[in-house]
């Protein structure tokens, strides 16, 4: 899982820092491309189908409209926001899933958890700042961003269980790609071929990707959620060291706070989901 944030947010880096030699939507589309060609020709390795109709139907369609939102808003982030923002409001992902669980899929929440999502909410305040002397419009793109995902982690906590991982790679890659179309009808200055250093950075921010998301389906696979769950947090960590290093960023007391009460509430959240959910299935098997 660490390996995985790692992964992430090396990705992260490389995408910010290739926007500056091409624009967000043909960065996006370029990224969306690679990956979705990595996973096409993972499933022709594992002779598994590359297009399947469950891509289309219920919530893995309603999955892909949040993957488009996210993908969407948070290329707009990384292009325009602070790394430490951008990353900082992402972690609060996991605090929206439990919401939306609680209201759309209707688990039960208990009032420690609900308490938990609260304190979130108000370190993403902090973070935001919504007043007019130190507010950023910008980092509405990263809390856009943030639902997207959120909404994209629910749908497919709901997916059809036949439907692989790498298949679902093909699909997230594929809206990567449609997410970078939709911003490019928004962008003022043409299309043009990215230069050669940009297209570099891409491919790394892809290879970056592909090989995080394979970290994470495994840790997810093998692991205990309760154990390796929280440590997507360490994302964050390594962010906030990346953003200093390499961007020169100095985030305030407020952004480090804020993101001190979305790490600790999003980590107990996720310890006591997963403790409920043992709970759950010991009292059914009568253990």
């Amino acid at each position: 899982m660490v390996l995985a944030m790692l992964g992430f947010a090396i990705e992260d880096a490389f995408f910010k820092t290739a926007t500056n030699g091409v624009s967000p939507g043909v960065g996006t589309m370029m990224f969306g491309a690679l990956g979705t060609a990595f996973f096409v020709a993972r499933c022709k390795v594992r002779r598994e189908p590359v297009w399947t109709r469950r891509y289309v139907q219920g919530p893995l369609l309603i999955r892909s409209g949040f993957e488009i939102v996210g993908r969407l808003f948070f290329a707009l982030s990384l292009a325009f926001t602070p790394l430490s923002t951008t990353s900082a409001i992402l972690q609060a992902a996991p605090l929206v899933v439990t919401l939306g669980a609680a209201l759309v899929l209707k688990e039960a929440v208990g009032v420690r958890r609900w308490s938990a999502m609260a304190v979130g909410f108000i370190g993403v305040l902090l973070i935001v700042k919504p007043i007019p002397s130190s507010f950023d419009a910008t980092a509405i793109f990263a809390v856009l961003g943030m639902i997207g995902f959120a909404g994209r982690d629910l749908m497919t906590r709901a997916s059809p269980p036949e439907v692989s991982a790498t298949q679902l790679g093909i699909l997230g890659f594929l809206m990567v790609f449609i997410a970078g179309v939709v911003i490019t009808l928004f962008e003022t200055q043409p299309l043009a071929v990215p230069e050669a250093w940009s297209a570099v950075l891409i491919l790394c921010t892809a290879f970056s990707g592909v090989l995080a998301y394979s970290a994470l389906t495994k840790a997810m696979r093998t692991g205990e959620v309760s154990v390796v769950a929280p440590f997507r947090y360490s994302r964050l960590l390594i962010a906030l060291v990346i953003a200093y290093v390499i961007f020169g960023e100095r985030p305030d007391s407020l952004t480090l706070f804020g993101a001190a009460l979305i790490v600790g509430s999003g980590t107990y959240t996720l310890i006591r989901g997963a403790k409920k959910d043992r709970a759950g299935s010991a009292k059914q098997t009568g253990v």
